[in-house]
């Protein structure tokens, strides 16, 4: 293939299939058989009804129509859908990564061209606006428009009616053809002109590719894992002893209910003894995964029966575990989320907070067989409430936080103890299921004690990390383009840990399969290659180069590997791969003299069987360079900083 001469699809193609996806038979038919499929039977059911024409020929029929349905979203999205079905769903989120990346990359070239209008402005060439006819197209069927900044508060990021998101800079989004895509505007996940908190706040993280250390928690007597408070607990300790009275409290109107943004470390000791007089709180995170290695909780929310909170965890990072690692502890204190897998994680890994005496209205929602478990729906069923979810994926790093940011955040724990006096109402109605030999209220308590028992895990690199990359299986590479995406997977992974940056943005998935297949092995192919803007790439062609071609010439150790997956048969291993620098300084050496003595280059070694490890050394030397907007070639201070940090504070 010729990538220099690749163009994309005409805008009225684009169009027309997003119309036919949108408007078609598509949204009816998902609709359709997602109300439906809750009837079908399951298991040995399932195979026992389809002995019988009523039924087989049915389950036929949605069969061909949901394939068919997958099968258009992937011609639309040139990403055809895959044979096994349970990739599909990471199929599914990469179309999705992929629409918002291309999206992210038009707003770039957007801002560009705004910069140039209004340099020719300055110096009288033009008045540094885009009319009409200069709005700016891109290939699927919408419009960047350049307009003036709206006034509000706090970075006013403008509803749904509106059509249109107004951020600090003064852009617009609009809608090329509000049939096409339902007149809806959508909130961005990523705003490139945030700056980093990381360099906002000054967060320091340990991405060295060793296990996590929980270093809150003490260890078993044979050292071998970590002690999780709830293992002296009992889930019988927390069940509802008197569930008959259960009066479920309607709370107020959020206009009516107080409301504080925890900002400041004294408004954070005030929020934390209003929840140690307390029984119980509703508590949910935000996150941010893209712009950091391991991810960032952004914000907490935190309701009581008569106030709601929002907590600025990254302002606030290093006060949050002091303050309140002992309530969240506290297993006098129910704790209510929804969901809650992740944000119990996400606790453990940002502030040392450990839960014990939780209840999920996530978990409770499937014992009760609910219609759909999402926090959107059990608004809904028990509030009559209609949440706008718009900003369930939207970039929450930014500062100051919006208003329609801060309402979204606070409806997400303000009806929670509502819901959660009602569910429990509703589980001591049901009779125990015929396979259980607890009661629901009991199941939903279990569970949710088994969520809260799960410990954070750090990503470690290991040998075959890059084969659970999404569409390696089907790529049918050989034992030389198997290699780079082995070397391809290895870079990345450094240059994520040292920049903490999240490997997707440092180079997607997507674009290290197609490097791979193309193989270029100098920096104008590689160049012209990848048209999508991918800043920690560009300003490293040489070394990426160099891994392309070093891996080419050690492919022979793959052949085995490219063999297992042309047969389906691909294996994969655990062994971690330590990423550390060449000399590792004494732990008794003072950190702050060992970052002095680091500025100049850093050698990155790996395990020595990896295709990256037998580069000549310079390759593996990242010298220090000027940042460029934070993404600029690697700073080798930083990189020397994570892994002393490390070795010093064993974090």
């Amino acid at each position: 293939m010729n990538v220099d001469h690749d163009q994309p699809p005409p805008t009225a193609t684009a169009t027309a299939a997003l119309q036919t996806l949108t408007s078609g038979p598509l949204s009816s038919s998902v609709a359709s058989l997602a109300a439906s499929s809750r009837c079908i039977p399951s298991e040995r059911d399932f195979f026992f009804y389809r002995n019988f024409n009523e039924f087989k020929l049915p389950i036929d029929e949605i069969s061909r129509e949901s394939q068919s349905m997958l099968e258009a979203i992937g011609v639309a999205s040139n990403s055809p859908f895959p044979g096994d079905l349970d990739d599909g769903y990471d199929w599914l989120v990469n179309v999705n990564d992929d629409v918002l990346e291309r999206f992210d990359v038009a707003n770039d070239e957007f801002r560009e061209y705004r910069r140039i209008q209004e340099e020719d402005a300055k110096n009288g060439n033009g008045n540094g606006r885009m009319n009409g006819s200069e709005a700016m197209m891109v290939d699927d069927g919408f419009e960047i428009v350049y307009g003036k900044k709206k006034k509000g508060g706090r970075g006013k990021v403008v509803g749904v009616e509106d059509s249109e998101i107004s951020v600090a800079e003064g852009v617009k989004v609009a809608m090329k053809d509000k049939r096409t895509v339902g007149g809806k505007a959508k909130i961005p996940f990523h705003i490139p002109t945030i700056r980093r908190p990381q360099d906002e706040f000054s967060i320091i993280v340990n991405n060295a590719n060793v296990p996590f250390e929980h270093v809150w928690l003490q260890r078993s007597d044979d050292g071998q894992k970590f002690v999780h408070p709830l293992e002296k607990l009992s889930v019988l300790d927390f069940v509802d002893k008197d569930p008959e009275n259960i009066v479920p409290q309607k709370p107020p109107s959020l206009e009516s209910t107080p409301f504080k943004l925890v900002e400041e470390v004294k408004d954070l000791k005030e929020m934390a003894a209003k929840l140690r007089s307390v029984n119980e709180f509703a508590v949910d995170l935000e996150h941010n995964q893209y712009r950091s290695f391991q991810g960032l909780t952004c914000l907490m929310q935190i309701s009581t029966r008569t106030e709601d909170f929002v907590v600025d965890t990254l302002k606030l990072r290093i006060h949050i575990g002091p303050h309140l690692r002992e309530v969240f502890k506290d297993p006098s204190k129910r704790k209510v989320m929804h969901g809650a897998d992740k944000d119990i994680v996400w606790l453990q890994r940002d502030f040392g907070i450990y839960v014990c005496n939780m209840f999920d209205t996530g978990q409770a929602s499937k014992v009760l067989k609910l219609e759909r478990n999402s926090l959107e729906h059990l608004l809904n069923h028990f509030c009559e409430i209609t949440a706008n979810k718009e900003y369930q994926n939207a970039d929450w790093r930014l500062r100051p936080i919006p208003d329609e940011m801060l309402r979204y955040a606070r409806e997400d724990t303000h009806y929670l103890l509502y819901i959660y006096d009602t569910m429990r109402i509703n589980l001591c109605s049901l009779p125990k299921a015929p396979e259980s030999s607890d009661t629901p209220l009991v199941e939903v308590y279990k569970r949710s004690y088994d969520v809260c028992m799960q410990l954070y895990e750090k990503e470690l690199l290991t040998e075959n990390s890059y084969l659970h990359i999404y569409g390696l299986q089907g790529a049918g590479f050989n034992a030389q383009q198997l290699a780079i995406v082995s070397g391809l997977c290895e870079w990345r992974d450094i240059v994520a840990r040292a920049e903490d940056e999240s490997t997707g943005y440092v180079l997607p998935n997507k674009t290290v399969l197609e490097i791979a297949k193309q193989m270029p092995v100098t920096t104008n192919k590689l160049r012209r290659l990848v048209k999508t803007k991918h800043p920690y790439l560009e300003h490293n062609l040489d070394s990426v180069v160099t891994v392309i071609r070093h891996s080419i010439q050690n492919a022979a150790a793959f052949e085995a590997a490219a063999q297992q997956l042309k047969e389906g048969n691909a294996t994969t291993g655990s062994d971690a791969v330590p990423v550390t620098t060449e000399d590792p300084a004494p732990q008794t050496q003072n950190p702050k003299e060992s970052f002095q003595h680091q500025d100049t280059d850093v050698q990155i070694k790996l395990k020595p069987n990896n295709v990256t490890s037998e580069l000549p050394r310079e390759s593996l030397t990242i010298p220090e360079q000027t940042r460029d907007a934070n993404v600029g070639a690697l700073s080798t201070l930083k990189v020397a900083k994570f892994y002393l940090f490390q070795c010093y504070f064993k974090v």
